[in-house]
């Protein structure tokens, strides 16, 4: 994968029964997934998953000029299309008090076809057609189709001088495909998240010696956890071992909580097959996005039918001052919160092997104490690792599970309710639920 970053580089009884529905709604939803996780299992055992997209996703539609576009709102999702070689813009109002990043998940059509430099490039624009900070990302050896993820950023700092006002800016997406590419339209999931600035100004340079040595293969034993199909869907991983399986064309995503000042080591494993020894280059792609879905790295495999291991590149400890960097790999590891692993098999496995599942393993260390995070002069949001999201990683929770716990709690408290009341709706849920299934 080919990208680039920075500027010009590449209440009452009332309110209660609210809440009372709220928590009613949300129970039903969760006492729906053993039925739908059942329907899936028997929807046919060489299903490819399609990208589960972020459900809270706003339709919008990017427009052909500036002037035309509109608003991407903080801390909201937007899903829109992209045709071949299309270019579309997108609005920001931007003030002085925060930081912003605009992260656009390009999605093409499973098993399309793509040439080496294909990709998709985002851009965050002043008014007077400047750039603020842009990514490019493309499919790189892995010339497969698969989700891509880059991010744009505006930031404000004393030492910069160009996008530093407050007023409109523009977000450019561009797609680039080779005219023997397949022409189908992408699909783009948008966010648009911002961080807040520090009370003081911290340490900017980057340490000359860092630990970069491989830590030793986590301990624990082999554990199962199968990814989700999306973002938002991501699997919580701690740190170990863990088992699933991929098929062709598929794409696995996981999330692991980075605190700072902690490392993140990452390998994934094919495992061996008796099918056949046929050699495919560039079988497993295993990359690494940041929490707000900047592309950080990724590496990519062959695989002839033997065990075949890959492994990320030893990171930097998460630290503010890594974002002087203008390499990816030091500039993404800029923010605590949740990493994103994304594994993919390549298509071509399918030919030699079947479209039957390949046995993967991920192998996930989180080195060194959590640090202080810096004196920032606001909540930091989603760049933070929280009791929760230790919580999350430890039991396996989904990015999409934790947020509706997360939300179905908020109206617990709105509506006054305790938790017994809840467990005890979840568990006439659930009961419910096995008493139709047994029927």
């Amino acid at each position: 994968m080919r990208t680039q970053t920075g500027a010009r580089t590449r209440g009452g009884a009332r309110g209660r029964a609210g809440g009372l529905a709220a928590v009613l709604a949300a129970t039903a939803l969760v006492a729906c997934l053993p039925a739908a996780a059942t329907a899936a299992e028997g929807n046919g055992a060489a299903e490819v998953p399609p990208y589960a997209f972020d459900g809270t996703a706003e339709r919008i539609q990017g427009a052909a000029s500036s002037l035309d576009a509109k608003v991407l709102q903080p801390g909201r999702t937007y899903r829109d299309t992209l045709r071949k070689d299309g270019k579309v813009y997108y609005r920001l109002d931007l003030g002085t008090e925060r930081n912003s990043y605009v992260s656009v998940v390009a999605v093409p059509k499973p098993g399309g076809t793509v040439e080496y430099g294909d990709g998709v490039k985002i851009t965050i624009q002043d008014g007077s057609g400047s750039d603020c900070g842009y990514q490019e990302a493309d499919f790189g050896s892995g010339e497969y189709a698969r989700p891509l993820a880059a991010y744009a950023r505006r930031v404000l700092g004393k030492d910069l001088t160009s996008c530093q006002s407050a007023g409109a800016y523009y977000v450019l997406v561009e797609r680039e495909s080779a005219a023997d590419s397949a022409q189908d339209d992408w699909e783009l999931e948008l966010r648009h998240v911002t961080e807040p600035l520090l009370k003081k100004t911290g340490p900017t340079a980057l340490p000359e010696v860092w630990p970069s040595a491989t830590p030793a293969p986590p301990g624990g034993g082999q554990q199962r956890r199968q990814g989700g199909a999306g973002f938002h869907e991501a699997v919580s991983l701690r740190e170990g071992e863990w088992r699933a399986d991929i098929r062709p064309g598929q794409t696995l995503f996981y999330r692991v909580p980075v605190d700072w000042g902690q490392q993140l080591f990452a390998t994934a494993e094919l495992g061996s097959s008796t099918k056949a020894d046929d050699s495919v280059s560039n079988a497993l792609t295993l990359a690494l996005d940041n929490p707000a879905l900047g592309f950080v790295q990724m590496e990519t495999i062959s695989y002839d039918g033997g065990p075949s291991t890959l492994e990320l590149d030893p990171l930097r400890p998460v630290a503010h001052e890594n974002r002087g960097s203008y390499e990816n790999a030091t500039s993404g590891m800029r923010f605590a919160g949740w990493y994103y692993l994304t594994a993919t098999l390549s298509p071509e496995v399918a030919a030699a092997y079947g479209d039957g599942p390949v046995p993967l393993t991920l192998r996930v260390n989180v080195t060194g104490n959590a640090r202080p995070a810096p004196a920032y002069d606001a909540d930091p949001g989603i760049f933070a690792v929280t009791a929760d999201d230790r919580e999350a990683a430890a039991s396996g929770a989904s990015g999409a599970t934790a947020a509706a716990s997360s939300g179905t709690m908020k109206a617990v408290a709105a509506a006054g309710l305790g938790t017994g009341t809840v467990l005890l709706l979840g568990l006439g849920a659930w009961t419910l639920v096995a008493r139709r299934r047994a029927a």
